[in-house]
């Protein structure tokens, strides 16, 4: 599905099913150099369970147009008028490393309109060293093998995945170099200067699970305690022997614990 938001064609993946204002709403956004692919198991399980389940592409992403948004706070502010534009109400989110900063920043701007918040493979601050914002820009090639190669645990490189046939670290290679120029590098700057993490999180009145990798290199789990420590109602899972690439190393163990937090009342 494509909608004109600021002036760019923006995709909506929804399973093929229209958007019913009376339907509870998840919205799933993805990370740096990836689009809203990385969540079809997961947005197709709910949209055939009663939900308006979307996946967006962001700006600049696969099918949406750009510019790139560089920056947390303004993508942020994109996402709320992607809800409008919808006619979404309220809504619980998803994201995962940029898009979870995007997820939390959104909640923090409209805390009464976000439910639930789910922040996956996240840290803050969520730094990106100098040489690898420069690999980025100038040999992003070399930037996708890097990445591919620390977002994966151990386990996941001997080729074993839950989806048979599926290379995990192939399609993970093939998704970021489906990224126009520039991509990668205006998606770790806004990671690298995003500054309102814990003054985001002290705005933040949802409940808020955080799901994390036991072996992630990208976004240690050690790296979310302070945005733990700051939203007031935090439920933290850490799913063993798993990677920063949760969604593609354990995308069966994210879709049970993301239902078992949705259904739960509080």
């Amino acid at each position: 599905m494509l909608i004109d938001i600021d002036q760019r064609k923006t995709f909506f993946y929804t399973s093929n099913k229209k958007i019913d204002p009376q339907r509870p709403s998840i919205l799933f956004i993805h990370g740096a150099a990836n689009d809203h692919s990385v969540w079809n198991t997961h947005t197709r399980y709910f949209s055939s369970h009663g939900w308006n389940a979307i996946s967006v592409d962001l700006p600049g992403h696969n099918n949406t147009t750009g510019p790139v948004i560089s920056n947390i706070q303004e993508s942020a502010q994109w996402i709320l008028k992607c809800l409008d534009q919808l006619d979404i109400a309220n809504a619980i989110l998803v994201g995962h490393s940029m898009g979870s900063l995007i997820a939390l920043e959104s909640a923090s701007l409209q805390p009464h309109r976000i439910t639930k918040l789910v922040l996956i493979g996240t840290c803050y601050p969520m730094p990106v060293s100098p040489q690898l914002l420069e690999l980025a820009k100038s040999q992003p090639e070399q930037a996708y093998e890097l990445i591919n190669h620390y977002s994966f645990s151990d386990r996941a490189k001997l080729g074993t995945s839950q989806i048979p046939g599926l290379s995990m670290l192939g399609s993970s290679m093939q998704l970021m170099q489906r990224s126009a120029p520039g991509v990668l590098h205006a998606d770790f700057a806004a990671c690298n200067s995003y500054d309102n993490g814990v003054n985001a999180a002290d705005q933040v009145s949802c409940p808020t699970l955080f799901l994390l990798g036991a072996e992630d290199k990208m976004t240690p789990v050690s790296g979310a305690e302070t945005l733990i420590t700051n939203v007031r109602s935090n439920h933290v899972t850490i799913l063993p022997r798993t990677g920063h690439a949760l969604m593609i190393e354990q995308p069966n163990a994210v879709l049970d614990c993301l239902v078992e937090f949705v259904s739960e009342l509080n």
